[in-house]
């Protein structure tokens, strides 16, 4: 299935964050898998660094594709 996330998928937000200081559409990498639906994501910056790591819903993430996906 094209829309389950998996461990390691590049991620967007769905919508704003704003007690973390996060916007829709800010990239992140899923890094657990905490429970069914639930996602450790980790947001860095373009070095690298770390800004924000929290657990979030499978409705709050969009995964992100680099190469065709059959519809």
């Amino acid at each position: 299935m094209k829309d389950e996330i998996k461990l390691l998928d590049v991620v967007a937000l769905t919508g704003d964050l704003e007690e973390r200081g996060l916007v829709k559409g800010q990239v992140g990498t899923v890094v657990e898998i905490l429970d069914n639906g639930v996602f450790e994501v980790e947001f860095c910056d373009n070095d690298g660094r770390t800004y924000a790591t929290l657990a979030l819903r499978n409705n709050q993430l969009m995964a992100l594709y680099y190469s065709p996906v059959a519809a």
